[in-house]
């Protein structure tokens, strides 16, 4: 990461200083500036790679252990940075430099993940480039953190905008296009199901020994055209281009990924309505990947709640694939016999109570429905309409004005119409009646479902609102509660499977009474197989992640298009394809509700560069280039392996350094999947960035270009910082700094009464404080020390400029107990500790290592403070007490702990000094003396640790011989601990 130099630091003139010697803001300041460009003129942060050009400071070889630390890529915004953003920088530069001083070789660098929506829009109104905003403001943001300190190797840092980064990401994606999933295929992991290359399939295609997909049995692949042969390949690759449904966004002008769609239906950014529309896309082949990406996730230390919501998202269900049978006849079912509906089920155990059917209002079924209702139909069930065919037209006409998004949330309204089919539930022969309901999506499973109202809450509201039968199949020992009035969905086992009257039916040989959920699914799928009418199943909630976006600030993909209009891949020698310059950065956009506009991309704008003649191995040839852009996740996906050696121009990333700092066991701490050491970032995340990083990673282990089974080993989900705002009568925000007061006195600002409230920083509410104040008023280090007290790093807190005073407070006794305010000389001494202080200081370094090593930086400065606050107190502050000190505050207070470190006589930089070890010895508790009385009466006295517990002393204390021999045998009946100085035995 490139920094600025000492000639843009914040001056700090001669006059402004004060006389005294004292830690000041100004003081603090300087010395701050001065040990930033210090460490950057001596490369103090440059991490070794084992081989190549990068090696440590002043040249130095790798050595220690390899630890790789990294936060999650940060969107260089216009508004710079607040003082909520630097928590997890901060955190994850205060382990880092404890790791260091612990002998390990770290790696921590900072990247700009810099292809983005804001700086297009930004370019839409003003008319400048997103580029030229987008530097200017890294480079702001670059200023801001280097006033922090922290410890990034500044050769690895990037942005996904330069050439050089761009030209790997689509690189990477030609690989992703260049390969296809065996799902046979043997992995150096032990699994099975890999991406081998396209050409492996085309040779196991030609010579016979795959059949060919899509085609009979038997079919020759020398037997199809070269036309045909492309697209069976094309249908195979892992990147591919598919028209199937998308979520357009008019108001965007783009379509959205399902992650980028909010639960409202409407897009994550803008907040505009998104429609369900069919178009030509690229998509990824993520859904190839869905068992390892939730099995794997079992190999990495992760929050659970981050695991469980990536499992959710996968959705991995076990079940069956069902078909019931369309009742067949002329007269009613204009679908005629043959006909039949598949749907999912995860309970196929529950089929004997399935009374009705749901089908989306898109399903094919609905393309033909009988003319007239058939006997039995209930007027409740028709919507009022003469004939199915009125009424299944009239409801689809309804569904088709819904988003997705809108059709689940009005889930419980319970909306829905007869279709006048009638299916045969395979297990029962009973006709159920199938209902088309907007709640049931196309997109999902089998577009149908079929209903069991006795199991589930939903069915059952929709049984009761339409009149349905319901039958209970599962319920706890001692059967069902008298007063139920609802599905049953607790445990239990299986009742009416069959029911007891249920005559000759055709699964009358399966009985699962009495059975277990377990027992009783493996018998129904073994039944539903045997006789031809299901198979055990698994599916996923998973889809394929959708890949084209029509936007300009995005990376251009490396594909043209044939005369055929086929895609085809360019050479390595063509990359980076560069974006080129068009008159209108916008995608048309349109009314937010027009479903029925098309997309218009940017780039399309730019017909010389559209339109293009390229010699790709067979002669000059016209071609097209493609004018979507990728997302803004692309760059975002492997920025964690370009770290290792941004300057690598032949290889995305070396093999050799990837084994180094992320193969499997790289370091005592690494697990089997390897990876990244630790990954601090927003839980918001949890789906978006790291499903799809973890998918590239996977295919890009498969074609062996990286060797760790996961990128990312350990991932800490940092708590936020967020703010009181105020507000006046009149319910407007005031500046949250011109308010005074507490909460015993009340707010006031002007004079006037103001209410606080609790949330966001943002400029909206006027309550945003940022960096550079705290850099003014107080200096880095307090502000690093602040942010580091304020609670567990993973809660959130609230953040209180007036508490920060009392971090600057430890920093300036700590000072002082090493430099005179008066003179600025060091006033430590050389006399040996006391035991009382050599006690403290040891304990002190115990339990500070052991809250660093779990990333518990707010008790570790509790401690701090109390060592410091006990070194105060003595007359002379030793030097054999201080020096550790001073190497326990480093990793926290850098600046400070430098120039204390330097005036203590040290030529050479902290950064590297080994941190304090605890002598056992002094480790040892002070004793205490213990008075046991029996029946009142002194009997005798031990020594104990002042820690001691309860149940220990009472142990002691009656095992102690003159209590023993004062007891004579007599029952004790009771023992009254008063630990650690007193116990009182009553006999």
């Amino acid at each position: 990461m490139s920094t600025p130099d000492a000639a843009q630091a914040t001056p700090v003139s001669e006059s402004s200083r004060e006389t005294s010697f004292r830690y000041t803001p100004v003081l603090a300041q300087e010395i701050e500036q001065r040990w930033q460009d210090r460490w950057e003129e001596r490369g103090t942060f440059h991490a070794a790679n084992p081989r190549g050009d990068l090696t440590g400071p002043g040249g130095a070889p790798a050595s220690g252990s390899p630890y790789y630390i990294m936060d999650m890529f940060p969107y260089p915004s216009g508004a710079g940075l607040h003082v909520g953003h630097p928590l997890g920088y901060i955190a994850t530069d205060v382990v880092g430099r404890f790791r260091r001083m612990r002998g390990d070789n770290v790696l921590h660098a900072l990247g700009y993940d810099a292809f983005g929506l804001p700086a297009e829009q930004y370019a839409v109104q003003t008319g400048q480039h997103p580029r030229v905003t987008t530097e200017a403001n890294i480079a702001t943001m670059r200023r801001q953190l280097r006033r922090l300190g922290l410890a990034h190797d500044p050769r690895r840092s990037f942005a996904t905008i330069d050439p050089g980064y761009v030209r790997w990401t689509q690189w990477i994606f030609l690989q992703i296009f260049d390969s296809w999933y065996d799902a046979d295929a043997a992995r150096p992991d032990g699994g099975t199901g890999r991406a081998r290359r396209i050409a492996e399939l085309r040779e196991e295609l030609a010579a016979g020994t795959r059949p060919v997909p899509g085609y009979p049995a038997g079919t020759a692949w020398a037997d199809l055209t070269t036309a045909q042969q492309r697209d069976v390949v094309d249908a195979q690759r892992l990147a591919y281009v598919d028209e199937s449904p998308v979520n357009w966004a008019p108001g965007l002008g783009t379509v959205l990924a399902n992650e980028e769609v909010t639960a409202d239906g409407r897009s994550e950014r803008g907040n505009f309505p998104v429609f369900t529309k069919a178009l030509r896309q690229w998509k990824m082949r993520i859904t190839a990947y869905a068992d390892r990406l939730n099995d794997d996730l079992a190999l990495i230390d992760w929050p659970e709640k981050v695991k469980s919501m990536q499992r959710n998202w996968i959705g991995r269900s076990t079940g069956a694939n069902v078909r019931f049978d369309v009742v067949g006849t002329v007269d009613l079912d204009a679908a005629g016999a043959g006909e039949s509906i598949e749907v999912f089920t995860t309970r196929p155990d529950t089929l004997f109570g399935a009374t009705f059917m749901v089908v989306a209002p898109e399903h094919p079924l609905l393309d033909e429905v009988p003319a007239a209702w058939p006997d039995g139909t209930r007027s409740s069930w028709t919507g009022g309409h003469e004939s199915p065919v009125a009424a299944v037209a009239a409801y689809r006409r309804e569904a088709a004005t819904k988003s997705a998004v809108e059709r689940q949330a009005d889930a419980g309204k319970k909306t829905g119409v007869f279709s006048g089919h009638l299916a045969v539930n395979p297990l029962t022969g009973a006709y159920v009646p199938v209902f088309t309901a907007d709640y049931v999506l196309m997109g999902y499973g089998t577009g149908a479902i079929m209903a069991v109202p006795g199991g589930d809450e939903r069915d059952y509201a929709f049984a009761t609102t339409f009149d349905l039968p319901i039958v209970y199949t599962v319920a706890p020992d001692g059967g069902l509660p008298a007063d139920l009035d609802g599905a049953w969905t607790g445990d239990g086992v299986a009742i009416n499977s069959p029911a007891p009257d249920a005559g000759d039916i055709p699964a009358a040989d399966l009985v699962l009474n009495g059975l277990g959920v377990a027992e009783a699914k493996a018998r129904a799928i073994t039944w539903l197989e045997e006789h031809g009418v299901g198979e055990g199943t698994t599916t996923y909630r998973l889809r394929d992640w959708l890949f084209s976006r029509q936007r300009y600030w995005g990376e251009p993909f490396p594909i043209v298009w044939d005369e055929q209009d086929r895609p085809v891949a360019l050479p390595e020698s063509l990359l980076p394809v560069d974006l080129p310059d068009v008159p209108d950065y916008a995608p048309r956009t349109f009314d937010p509700e027009d479903r029925d506009s098309v997309p218009e991309a940017p780039l399309g704008r730019n017909a010389e560069w559209v339109e293009v003649t390229l010699d790709l191995g067979d002669g000059p040839r016209r071609y097209r280039r493609d004018t979507n852009t990728m997302p803004n996740w692309a760059g975002s996906c492997w920025y964690y392996l370009r770290y290792l050696d941004p300057t690598e121009s032949g290889a995305a990333v070396d093999r050799a350094l990837d084994e180094y700092w992320l193969g499997p066991r790289h370091n005592p701490t690494s697990g089997p999947a390897g990876g990244v050491d630790l990954y601090v970032g927003g839980v918001e995340h949890a789906v978006l960035h790291l499903l799809y990083a973890r998918f590239w990673h996977k295919v890009l282990y498969d074609l062996g270009f990286v060797s760790a089974i996961e990128p990312f080993g350990t991932l800490f989900n940092q708590g936020y910082i967020q703010a009181y705002a105020y507000r006046d009568a009149q319910g407007f925000p005031v500046p949250a700094a011109e308010v005074e007061g507490d909460e015993q006195t009340g707010y006031t600002w002007q004079g006037q009464p103001v209410t606080r409230e609790y949330g966001k920083m943002g400029k909206s509410l006027k309550n945003v404080v940022t960096p550079d104040e705290m850099y003014e008023a107080y200096g880095a280090d307090t502000f690093r020390v602040y942010e580091m007290s304020m609670g567990p790093l993973d809660l959130s807190r609230p953040w209180n400029t007036r508490d920060v005073v009392g971090s600057q407070r430890f920093l300036q006794r700590l000072w002082r107990n090493v430099v005179s305010e008066e003179t600025g000389e060091v006033t430590v001494v050389d006399a040996e500790p006391s035991v009382e202080t050599l006690r403290a200081v040891h304990r002190t370094i115990a339990d500070v290592t052991a809250e660093m090593e779990g990333m518990r930086p707010n008790t570790a400065i509790a401690k701090l403070i109390t060592l410091n606050n006990h070194l105060t107190g003595l007359d002379a502050v030793p030097r054999a007490a201080v020096e550790p000190l001073v190497q326990m505050v480093a990793p926290l207070a850098p600046h400070l702990a430098e120039e204390l470190w330097e005036r203590l006589g040290h030529a050479e930089s902290i950064t590297y000094e080994p941190y304090p070890v605890a002598d056992p010895q002094y480790l040892v508790e002070d004793t205490v003396t213990c008075v046991i009385q029996v029946q009142g009466k002194v009997r005798g006295r031990i020594e104990v640790p002042p820690s001691i517990g309860e149940a220990d002393l009472e142990a002691a204390a009656l095992a102690e011989p003159n209590v023993v021999k004062a007891i004579g045998g007599k029952p004790v009946r009771k023992v009254v601990v008063r630990a650690p100085k007193l116990v009182n035995v009553v006999v």
